[in-house]
């Protein structure tokens, strides 16, 4: 049983984190909401749990799907966004707004599977093909040594098989390329004959004459294959990275195969159908004139999807997907009815409910790398609902979403700690930005206050937008100095209380102005 589950543990998320690192490290981007970073971190921790368990309990625990309420700009988007960084899962987050019922034009809410499965599978590719990078690297510098040295593999190869196989001569290629180095040769074999084959002592007429030959081809495969051996050790030194060569790259057609024909626009129809031509065509070959360092990566990346196993990447997808997968669903009180009340028109609203419903349940859905089933997928919904209520989605949906987790309007505080404390704080960023301009910003505490006291106050008789307000409170108070940075080169600016009064003392006093500016 320990190996059993020992085989299982590295299934999907990764085993080291546990409820309160998550937790600390959402704490790096993310100001308060600790509540929703608790039920996100157990959430997380409780996939990792499922997965150890035996397999005939496994199957009996469903994932409990999170609804997160609250106004927006308290970071419901962000947690997403963090999430997909820590989960170590596939994570798709999606808006509930792109998909309309199935019948009408639009994404029917099936596509968020495929998309999550392609998520899965680019992630799984990833990881295999940084295990096969080693192998591809000798691969990869070969090809750019035929490359820099034309013929020079060719003949190398001549030379050798030669003293392998003296009834075969290879000289070039019948059928070659144009862009092939040794175009239209010929093939020579030597008959046996009656059948038996002859020795390679066997005397003729023809034989000093042939020895003749092979020990030219010899000589001049020597001395290329020492050029090459020279090059080989250029390349590696670094020495030709700036030259120049010519690369033919094999575009292979991106389409998906389950979406060819599917509702949509105009547009998305006709990239299906261009992308389509190409798949028949067998995709498309494309010769570029690009440096050494460039090719190397060109010929990696071809080197490695063609070392890829593909059946095997999309297995282990489709397993990390059906037992790791998570869907983050943003918007999702815009698709509630308020009051139950609906129109025919309204074809992105019930109607995606009911649709959305069967996959939340767990249902079967077709995608291009097999059949995944969605009974063990995460789903978290986030919406401010602020127009309806969780209570006016219909009630099977309520009822697939058991743990709901209401967020906090953000306090003058909040915002004080969201322009100083984050990784990516909004000072933090206005300092590197005008930096680049060789401009030194110093904000003192007092014009922090300032800024988060008029946030606060805004959203209050305004809407309320969260900590997007402070994104329009800086535009305004920096706007003279972002567009006359390069004329304060060199110079320290202090912002303090002052600086923000007198940048916004016009817009604070008339109200109806504040209103469309702040």
């Amino acid at each position: 049983m320990e190996e059993e589950i020992l085989e299982r543990k590295d299934a999907g998320i990764p085993d080291g984190l546990t409820p309160s690192q998550i937790v600390e490290r959402l704490d790096g981007y993310i100001i308060g909401q600790n509540k929703a970073k608790r039920f996100v971190a157990v959430a997380l921790r409780n996939r990792q749990r499922r997965i150890k368990l035996p397999e005939e309990i496994r199957e009996e625990v469903a994932p409990k799907n999170i609804l997160m309420i609250g106004p927006t700009g308290v970071g419901k988007t962000e947690i997403a966004r963090r999430l997909a960084k820590l989960c170590g899962a596939p994570f798709l987050k999606i808006e509930a707004t792109k998909y309309t019922e199935v019948g009408y034009v639009g994404r029917d809410v099936e596509s968020m599977i495929r998309d999550l499965m392609a998520v899965g599978y680019n992630m799984v590719k990833a990881e295999m093909q940084e295990t096969l990078r080693e192998k591809a690297g000798p691969l990869v510098e070969d090809q750019l040594l035929d490359l820099l040295l034309p013929g020079s593999a060719a003949k190398k190869e001549d030379v050798d098989g030669g003293k392998k196989k003296s009834n075969v001569h290879i000289l070039g290629n019948l059928f070659g390329s144009k862009e092939s180095p040794v175009s239209g040769g010929v093939i020579q074999i030597k008959v046996p004959k009656n059948g038996v084959e002859s020795s390679s002592d066997e005397g003729d007429a023809s034989q000093p004459e042939n020895d003749s030959a092979s020990g030219q081809a010899a000589v001049d495969g020597g001395d290329m294959s020492v050029t090459r051996e020279k090059f080989r050790q250029m390349l590696r030194d670094g020495k030709l990275e700036d030259r120049m060569v010519d690369v033919t790259v094999h575009q292979q057609p991106r389409i998906s195969g389950m979406e060819v024909f599917s509702t949509g626009s105009m547009e998305d129809l006709e990239s299906s159908i261009n992308g389509l031509q190409e798949m028949l065509a067998g995709g498309r070959n494309r010769r570029k004139t690009v440096s050494i360092r460039e090719a190397r990566q060109i010929l990696m990346e071809e080197t490695l999807d063609s070392l890829t196993d593909r059946d095997k990447v999309a297995d282990e997808a489709k397993q990390r997907v059906e037992q790791s997968g998570i869907i983050f669903i943003d918007e999702i009180d815009k698709i509630a009815t308020k009051g139950g009340e609906g129109s025919r028109q309204d074809v992105s609203r019930e109607g995606v409910q009911r649709d959305i419903l069967p996959i939340v349940e767990g249902s079967d859905v077709n995608t291009k790398w097999g059949v995944v089933n969605t009974t063990h997928i995460l789903f978290i919904g986030a919406g401010a609902f602020s127009v309806s209520a969780p209570s006016d989605l219909i009630p099977e949906l309520q009822g697939r979403f058991p743990l709901r987790v209401e967020l906090d309007a953000l306090k003058k505080e909040d915002f004080k700690r969201i322009l100083t404390e984050p990784k990516n704080a909004l000072i933090k960023q206005y300092e590197a930005l005008l930096g680049t301009e060789g401009v030194t910003l110093k904000f003192t505490d007092e014009a922090i206050d300032r800024m988060a006291f008029i946030a606060e106050d805004v959203n209050s008789h305004a809407e309320n937008i969260g900590a997007r307000r402070l994104h329009t409170i800086m535009e305004t108070v920096l706007e003279d100095l972002s567009f006359e940075a390069d004329t304060h080169r060199g110079e320290t600016i202090t912002i303090d209380e002052a600086f923000v009064n007198d940048k916004l003392k016009g817009i604070m006093q008339n109200q109806d102005l504040e209103r469309y500016i702040l």
